[in-house]
């Protein structure tokens, strides 16, 4: 097969074009599943393409680490990782035993039953919006991945991080800012891109400085209060640890949960067939969702460092190289997943990595998945007709992938 350098693999520009390059992917996992590249600006790393590959490296996080970085940045960049965001510490950047330790405090407040305590508000958020799509008529049009697949999540994060619904538009604008600070419609102005993150990070600091102080003041039974009173070894966090806490379970927490709405709701639009099998069985929700997260994977990659020389899929690997997990495309590998590029509301089982796996599986998961089990269920119920009225645009970003823009036509049943 013929290879490039690597960078349509992760560019920014590529993914802006026409999202994750599946078809490349597929190739690398046919013929080179562990591959080096060295990308024109970027430093070269091992692309690792294959589920069995990824799942193995993630067990092993004392051989592959986090903490030299879990993205990969172009070669001007590397200088943003001292200062502003590049100097917040969050979760998924830590190592074992420090990361146990700080994962630790907030892990309780995301089980399945200590979730229970806002299943209210998930699901008045997710009849809300529908109920606004629907307004007097139950028919209209909107750009379904701003006016719902952002605003669902935007509100849930913001109720338990204690951030008011007059800061919303605020935080969606800094989210943007940070995954798509590529893309030339959501990207933060600035003299540079690095002046434009620092100064992003200076925003966040005063955004997040303002709800530790008064949560530490008066704290309250909400995941916010557990964050600015989290304690290591009998002592607060640092500011840096608390700052990237917050960071990590708003930001990333938000653009996840979005972008696998918007794609979720584009793959059904886009199969009639699996639209109207969730419509008439709506106990297929649950195992809708699983397939949207595959589907979309809206995490595309996390970047490991060989902590020493070792070798993966029969490929040395030395000391102190990068290696890059694409879920993307271990979420279409051909030995996990019959018929991997077909979308199935009813997959089961569906072993995809779309929220990692090991160590560093995702905080947020049974959130995520609370969050789209409720948008998804409501509009299962009362969506009656949709279509796409436009192409569907992705964001350029690499990182976390998914559609800026998905407008559509849309026929809802008016609510009770």
């Amino acid at each position: 097969m013929e290879l490039t350098d690597g960078y349509d693999l992760i560019g920014t520009e590529p993914y802006g074009e026409s999202g994750p390059p599946h078809e490349t992917f597929a190739q690398l996992r046919r013929h080179a599943p562990v591959h080096r590249f060295h990308p024109r600006n970027h430093p070269p790393f091992w692309a690792i393409t294959k589920h069995a590959h990824i799942t193995d490296i993630s067990k092993r996080p004392d051989l592959f680490l986090s903490s030299p970085g879990i993205v990969v940045v172009r070669d001007d960049q590397e200088l943003s990782r001292q200062e502003g965001i590049g100097a917040m510490r969050t979760i998924i950047e830590m190592d074992p035993p420090e990361h146990r330790d700080y994962r630790k405090i907030a892990s309780p407040w995301f089980t399945p039953r200590a979730l229970g305590r806002i299943d209210a508000a998930v699901d008045e958020s997710a009849r809300r919006l529908v109920d606004q799509l629907a307004g007097e008529t139950g028919e209209g049009e909107c750009d379904f991945a701003i006016d719902v697949a952002a605003a669902h999540p935007l509100r849930i994060l913001s109720t338990i991080l204690g951030v008011s619904r007059e800061e919303e538009p605020r935080i969606l604008r800094l989210t943007n800012q940070l995954f798509a600070a590529d893309d030339p419609e959501l990207r933060r102005e600035g003299q540079s891109r690095n002046e434009a993150m620092r100064e992003l990070g200076l925003e966040l600091f005063q955004l997040f400085a303002g709800i530790i102080e008064e949560r530490r003041k008066n704290p309250r039974d909400d995941l916010a209060s557990v964050l600015a009173n989290g304690k290591i070894d009998g002592e607060l966090m640092g500011p840096m640890e608390t700052f990237g806490y917050y960071l990590i379970t708003f930001t990333a927490g938000h653009d996840t949960t979005k972008n696998a709405l918007v794609g979720g709701m584009r793959a059904l639009i886009e199969r009639p067939d699996q639209l109207e099998k969730l419509r008439a069985n709506p106990d297929l929700v649950p195992t809708a969702v699983e397939e949207v997260v595959r589907w979309t994977s809206p995490v595309n990659y996390m970047q490991r460092t060989a902590a020493c020389d070792t070798e993966v899929g029969e490929q040395k690997i030395r000391e102190g190289d990068a290696l890059v997990l694409f879920y993307s495309s271990a979420n279409r590998d051909e030995d996990v997943f019959d018929d991997p590029f077909a979308f199935r509301v009813d997959r089961h089982p569906n072993r995809h990595l779309g929220f990692g796996i090991g160590e560093h599986f995702c905080l947020g998961a049974h959130l995520a998945r609370r969050s789209q089990r409720a948008l998804f269920g409501e509009l299962s119920r009362r969506l009656e007709h949709v279509e796409l009225t436009g192409e569907p645009e992705w964001i350029r970003s690499s990182f976390v992938v998914g559609l800026k823009h998905l407008p559509i036509r849309y026929r809802i049943a008016r609510g009770a």
